[in-house]
């Protein structure tokens, strides 16, 4: 009975924690100015407002910047997908020199701070003609998005039996036909928790965003909070708003397929 009090009292604390900051920003972005610049402190608003959500649709570029952030992030993630898999049932399944060694450098890769990493990546892209375009992101965003991810999925593939691909291919298969008609659907809830992590760094990334985009036009939703504002005066209510339309599709995504993301994170990380 005491161990329950208290795994209740943890989690109650914990989600206090978590859910305050969020009902903090709702109930923000709901205020008006009057609400928001008071001393006197309003732990809901009254009266509900849209207008912050409509200055910030209409008045700022955030339809343009949600539109660059959904772009640029489904791109990275279809990529890093379609390379994580590859590299990990690789690494998981075919047998060559070298494969635990580029196994645990596939992790160290990632563990690389972006700080040390976005002057060289500036001048390759430069050099490319491809800084200040969104092609930049895509080019750079699997840098961080494909290692951890590679590194999930090949604990994945070894918790699938070998023996299924083996009866494939004694049935006439390629290893490449077994891998995609055997392997694959099998690897499913693992394969979305890659593609989930990946969207979701890549959604939120700041500063690659920061460094390779100038064109305001460019601008994803990370660096173009910015521009709300303006020396010492921010403008509350609408990056309020902005936080919550921004956090709106990862909460849905996360809620609908958060069973596929913990099966997957949990078989990557105890069966390899």
């Amino acid at each position: 009975m005491g161990a329950r009090v208290l795994a209740w009292a943890v989690l109650s604390v914990l989600l206090v924690a978590v859910g305050v900051p969020f009902y903090w920003m709702v109930t923000t972005s709901l205020k008006t100015s009057a609400q928001i610049q008071s001393l006197t402190p309003y732990y809901y608003a009254r009266p509900v407002t849209l207008g912050n959500y409509v200055e910030l649709l209409r008045g700022t570029g955030f339809p343009r910047w949600i539109r660059n952030s959904t772009a640029v992030a489904l791109g990275a993630s279809l990529v890093t997908v379609v390379v994580s898999c590859l590299a990990g049932y690789s690494l998981a399944r075919i047998r060559y020199p070298g494969r635990r060694l580029l196994a645990t450098t596939v992790l160290i890769v990632y563990l690389v701070p972006p700080t040390l990493l976005f002057i060289p990546l500036y001048s390759i892209l430069n050099g490319l003609g491809l800084a200040n375009t969104l092609w930049a992101l895509l080019v750079v965003y699997p840098t961080f998005t494909v290692p951890f991810c590679t590194w999930l999925l090949i604990g994945f593939f070894r918790s699938i039996p070998p023996d299924l691909e083996d009866a494939a291919m004694v049935d006439g298969a390629s290893r490449v036909q077994a891998f995609h008609r055997v392997v694959l659907p099998l690897a499913a809830p693992g394969v979305l928790a890659a593609g989930l992590f990946a969207f979701t760094l890549a959604w939120n990334e700041f500063l690659y965003a920061l460094v390779l985009i100038h064109d305001t036009e460019l601008k994803t939703i990370p660096v173009g909070l910015n521009d709300l504002m303006f020396g010492d005066i921010f403008l509350w209510g609408q990056l309020m708003a902005a936080s919550v339309l921004t956090t709106v599709p990862v909460v849905v995504l996360y809620t609908y397929l958060q069973r596929y993301m913990v099966e997957g994170l949990t078989a990557g990380a105890v069966k390899g």
